[in-house]
């Protein structure tokens, strides 16, 4: 059953294209500011450092039209100045890929050798019947730059029984640590570890209870402490000195799931996570010869119409992302800037009506 606020439709059925990412920082690992959007229609993130002040985070992508080239595909954002800013995303290129299995999905992201770049990640030879069953494997690829992967031949992990997805690798005192959620959260996670990050061996499960989800991400608090932030009512981290033993559960004041979490400096922590579902997703109408830019948008929107006698008919109305609307503007010709400095940063949806039809709808960000 589909529902409309204010015309905006939204999908009957609530999945990943309904959550966005979103961001928050903190001096201690624990307790983070306001989150803000990261980024819109988007799920299972992975950012880590990679050169200097450079931070890659990689995501799973439901960017609308359904299908397209950037419908449930990964792609990746970057940042130059230690994540105050971000790119577009860019969807992620694999070469190499056996032309049968399925797209990768659950990325996560390691350096490794100095500053190569290997994505873990899920897939299977062809497509599970029932859902995720036992053939969906950990599999990786090697980048030199971010974008562009060559895929390793063979599974990096094969349970012989059950899916494994949802992979968390990181490198910790000289050995590669690999997680990933059995089941059910009180089931824990997998275990393995690896000299060189390819050929991993099983160890004993992590065990959990049935609050907290090891569905999330490793982050190296110091040479002594690995931590890994996993999903729950709140989100929280556990702590280790070897990645096998665990001291205890540490929750944040953030409520989301399958976080990822960068340490930028001794007291700055970054944290991109999945936010609760709102209205993302839109059917969108486009008229070719009306133009709003730019998109995202900082300061000053621009709207072109089509050349008409008169404009006094004519609207454009701005919500934001729950359906309030924030801006009703009523056009005196086919050209106008409107000011969008005093907006929030996020994601807005708007409409242009002309004697009560839509002419365009779409999303805005606000940057």
């Amino acid at each position: 059953m589909c529902c409309t606020i204010f015309s905006i439709s939204c999908f009957g059925q609530q999945g990943p294209w309904n959550n966005p990412l979103r961001m928050a920082w903190s001096t201690n690992g624990i307790t983070f500011d306001t989150p803000a959007i990261f980024q819109d229609s988007a799920g299972v993130p992975s950012a880590i450092r990679w050169k200097g002040d450079t931070l890659i985070a990689a995501f799973q992508w439901f960017r609308l039209p359904n299908p397209s080239p950037t419908w449930d595909r990964v792609a990746a954002k970057f940042s130059y100045d230690n994540g105050l800013t971000w790119t577009q995303p860019t969807p992620i290129v694999f070469s190499g890929l056996p032309a049968n299995y399925q797209r990768p999905f659950d990325p996560t992201l390691t350096i490794f050798a100095g500053d190569s770049i290997r994505m873990y990640f899920s897939s299977s030879e062809g497509l599970p019947m029932g859902g995720l069953n036992a053939s969906v494997n950990t599999y990786s690829a090697k980048s030199a730059d971010g974008i562009h992967f060559v895929f390793e031949p063979g599974p990096r992990v094969d349970v012989a029984d059950n899916r494994v997805i949802d992979p968390a690798v990181i490198y910790f005192n000289n050995s590669w640590h690999y997680a990933s959620p059995i089941g059910s959260p009180q089931q824990g996670a997998y275990h393995y570890v690896s000299p060189n990050g390819l050929n991993f061996s099983a160890v004993p499960n992590i065990p959990s209870d049935n609050s907290h989800n090891w569905t999330g991400n490793y982050m190296v608090e110091s040479n002594e402490e690995l931590r890994f932030y996993g999903s729950g009512p709140f989100i929280w981290y556990n702590s280790s000195p070897n990645g096998g033993m665990w001291n205890g559960f540490v929750h944040t004041n953030i409520q989301g799931g399958d976080p990822s979490v960068v340490k930028i400096s001794p007291n700055n922590y970054l944290m991109i996570f999945v936010g609760q579902p709102y209205v993302t997703a839109t059917q969108e109408a486009f008229d070719e010869n009306i133009a709003i830019f730019p998109n995202p948008v900082t300061d000053q929107l621009n709207v072109q119409l089509p050349e008409k006698t008169g404009y006094n008919d004519t609207y454009l109305i701005l919500y934001d992302a729950t359906g309030k609307q924030i801006i009703q503007f009523q056009f005196e010709n086919k050209h106008t800037t409107i000011d969008t400095e005093m907006l929030m940063n996020g994601l807005y949806f708007y409409q242009i009506l002309s004697g009560g039809a839509i002419l365009q709808s779409g999303k805005i960000i606000k940057e």
